[in-house]
């Protein structure tokens, strides 16, 4: 009997993929959300619980996905958007793993109105935009999957997901990644190459949500505020590359790195920079790192002068994270076995299982500001003291992590690490 298997990938676009056995033939996608409209639902405000469970959640995943001796980078809050729409069409035992990794154990209605809260708290403006867009997209074909419309509702009222039949075949391919591209401005171009159909197990879903952010700093740099310097880079290659050097006004330090804050204009985000200190490698530092040691570090804040430099970087990052997921709490979710996804939608071949969540991340730091994206596609996703007159020096010329806050929470909307330029 063939099976029904769940791709999850994520980006800033998330996309979840099920697999199934069965063809259909090539049309257009049809938008079923002309009939399922969103609810009005409650949501609840983040709270100091939540927000540190969503920072162990994105500190965890961070450490889980680094690449060695690369460049890395992952956007949390895709990944957190994906699984949860996941989440809604798991039971069970599976679902009790998914809601202990998501939310420390918040049970999952909850959990959907805490992150309704948030999305609709998360700024956007003129010059820094951040938006999110969430797609589910299924076979047409009910012999495969009957898809609950329950599970469509839940996912429509708290994230505003639209859901499209598809026959999954070339067609939805092209219009699949054509919704990646057009959701994040072009920064990621596609989250599937083929839709995998083979005798045991076939794609019958996909759960995708994307992230797009483009924001220019509050004090942009000038020709004059770039030139060459030397990076050492992971390898101990020291490559001579442009530098933006600028003076902040906010200093971090946690014992083992010290760092800095640079606002983005319209004030609702941050870019922040740790520089491990020269005696810590920037592995040990990491695999230091937690959700709670993350917020307390921005928490304790000194205000400062601070002489800072950061190399011009751009690039891209793609990583299956069902390794990670699973040592996280979640390996009922890809056991073809154990998964129940039965809140999802039943099918008369078998299981439904989570076959690959797979995040794909771009990003661009260069004089006028940031642009970075993400994709996850799911196959089956106040006044303070006076600065400090003696300045600070942070010199990012050797590895470093970074990320991409909002200013309330202090969440990562991206979190990286920079091993070479």
């Amino acid at each position: 009997m063939k099976n029904l298997r769940i791709y999850i990938a994520l980006l800033i676009i998330t996309a979840l993929a099920i697999n199934l056995a069965g063809c259909a033939t090539t049309g257009k996608a049809a938008n079923l959300m002309d009939g399922i409209l969103p609810n009005t639902v409650n949501g609840k405000p983040m709270d100091n619980i939540v927000i540190t469970s969503i920072a162990d959640f994105s500190i965890d995943l961070f450490k889980k996905s680094i690449t060695d001796n690369e460049n890395s980078l992952i956007s949390p809050l895709s990944v957190m958007f994906a699984l949860a729409m996941t989440a809604n069409g798991a039971d069970t035992e599976t679902l009790i793993q998914m809601e202990a990794l998501l939310g420390g154990g918040i049970p999952l209605d909850e959990l959907n109105e805490y992150l309704y809260s948030y999305i609709r708290k998360l700024p956007s403006a003129a010059k820094s935009k951040l938006s999110i867009a969430n797609s589910i997209w299924f076979r047409d074909n009910n012999d495969l999957l009957k898809v609950k419309s329950a599970f469509l509702q839940t996912n429509a009222d708290y994230y505003g997901a639209e859901a499209y039949s598809s026959a999954f075949d070339s067609q939805t391919v092209k219009e699949i990644n054509n919704w990646v591209k057009t959701k994040t401005a072009g920064m990621v171009d596609s989250i599937i190459d083929r839709i995998k159909e083979t005798e045991d197990m076939i794609d019958v879903m996909y759960l995708i949500n994307a992230v797009m952010f483009d924001a220019e700093w509050r004090n942009v740099y000038y020709k004059e505020n770039v030139h060459k310097d030397d990076f050492t880079d992971i390898s101990g290659t020291i490559r001579n590359v442009d530098f933006m050097f600028s003076t902040e006004g906010t200093y971090l330090d946690d014992g083992m790195a010290t760092g800095f804050t640079k606002l983005y204009a319209d004030g609702g985000y941050s870019f922040i920079a740790l520089l491990p200190n020269e005696n810590v490698p920037i592995e040990i530092y990491i695999a230091t790192m937690t959700g709670e040691g993350f917020l307390e570090v921005l928490k304790s804040a000194q205000k400062a002068i601070v002489n800072t430099s950061i190399p011009k970087f751009e690039y891209d990052y793609s990583i299956s994270m069902n390794d990670a997921l699973s040592a996280l709490g979640i390996p009922d979710a890809f056991d073809r076995e154990k998964a129940d996804f039965s809140k999802m939608g039943v099918s008369p071949l078998g299981n439904i299982w989570i076959g690959e969540v797979l995040h794909k991340t771009f990003i661009s730091v260069d004089e006028l500001g940031t642009k970075a994206g993400a994709v996850t596609r799911a196959t089956l996703i106040a006044p303070g003291s006076a600065p400090n007159n003696t300045p600070k020096t942070v010199h990012l010329n050797r590895p470093f992590v970074y990320a991409i806050i909002d200013n309330t929470t202090n969440l990562p909307v991206f979190i990286g690490a920079v091993m070479t330029v």
